[in-house]
């Protein structure tokens, strides 16, 4: 619990706009879970949020610590697997997502998803009500492969929503990769162009280097970080976010992706000894152009260490 001794600068305003004032990183919604909970008090009366308070007056705030500051929440649930937190704010979420867990329900798997996950980081954090219908259900802004790590953009709410997914469309944020590829790349960096083709019915694509009737254009540029005895490390930034675009890309010019058992190559995986492919969405610049709610993280840079593991074979 907190409390609060309204000074003069407050005079006649409402108590919601002072405990705003007073906690500027609290999460909103958890300010209007605990007024709906009587919560908050003022000279020790449970009151409402359009309450108006004055100099000498004493507001209690019952909600913990951690969510006053706007520090994220340790939740030791087994549904709280799969993430880290790497940035939280009122309006955006960005996570560290685990490799082996998908971004949301497919056909393996219903439950225990990414954003299931999120949702109950949300909920036992007082940020999101799932049995009020007005409460914004988070939302993800992109997608990752199950086996792909790294960061994922979650909304908190409807205009960052259509802001972030506007900003992805104007290529105003910029989504970098690190990987590694089987054998040497012979250019140290390289801008590679084909055409990629999506096969439903055998979930996976296929790269052509000329256009077909069904298949779309694919850019994907890197840079090499570091070569190794059979592999190399790269940066990949895509131009062009197409599913499975970085593995099938890099297999088809003869370099897949280390541990890639859908585009690569299973001898070289075993020897390698890696569970999960070798491919981790490790940074994220927010290049924004123009005005937006989110102008205030303009220019931000969001990057995590690859959690590649390697095992190999004697």
């Amino acid at each position: 619990m907190r409390s609060i001794t309204v000074s003069d600068k407050y005079v006649n305003k409402k108590v919601e706009y002072v405990i705003k004032s007073e906690f500027p990183n609290m999460p909103v919604n958890a300010m209007y879970k605990a007024f709906r909970k009587k919560d908050i008090k003022v000279n020790g009366v449970r009151v409402k949020e359009g309450y108006p308070v004055y100099p000498g007056y004493k507001i209690e705030v019952y909600i913990s610590d951690n969510i006053l500051d706007g520090a994220p929440q340790e939740i030791k649930t087994e549904l709280n697997k799969g993430f880290t937190v790497v940035f939280e704010d009122n309006n955006l979420l960005i996570v560290n997502k685990e490799q082996g867990i998908p971004v949301h329900p497919d056909r393996e798997q219903q439950n225990n998803t990414l954003i299931d996950n999120i949702k109950n980081y949300l909920e036992l954090t007082g940020q999101y009500e799932p049995k009020n219908k007005a409460s914004f259900t988070p939302s993800l802004c992109h997608r990752l492969d199950r086996n792909t790590g790294g960061l994922v953009i979650i909304a908190k709410n409807e205009e960052t929503l259509k802001t972030v997914l506007e900003k992805i469309k104007n290529k105003e944020i910029k989504k970098y990769y690190q990987c590694l590829v089987q054998g040497h790349l012979e250019k140290k960096s390289d801008t590679l162009k084909a055409y990629l083709e999506k096969d439903e019915k055998k979930s996976r694509v296929f790269i052509r280097e000329q256009k077909s009737k069904n298949s779309l254009e694919v850019i994907t540029k890197y840079k090499v970080l570091a070569y190794e005895a059979d592999y190399t490390k790269l940066e990949v930034e895509l131009v062009t976010g197409r599913t499975h675009q970085i593995r099938a890309h890099f297999a088809h010019i003869g370099h897949p992706v280390v541990g890639d058992g859908k585009y690569g190559t299973n001898q070289f995986n075993r020897a390698m000894g890696v569970k999960f492919q070798a491919l981790w969405a490790y940074k994220l610049h927010f290049d924004f152009v123009g005005i937006s709610n989110l102008n205030y993280i303009k220019g931000r840079v969001f990057q995590v260490e690859p959690e590649f593991k390697l095992n190999r074979s004697k």
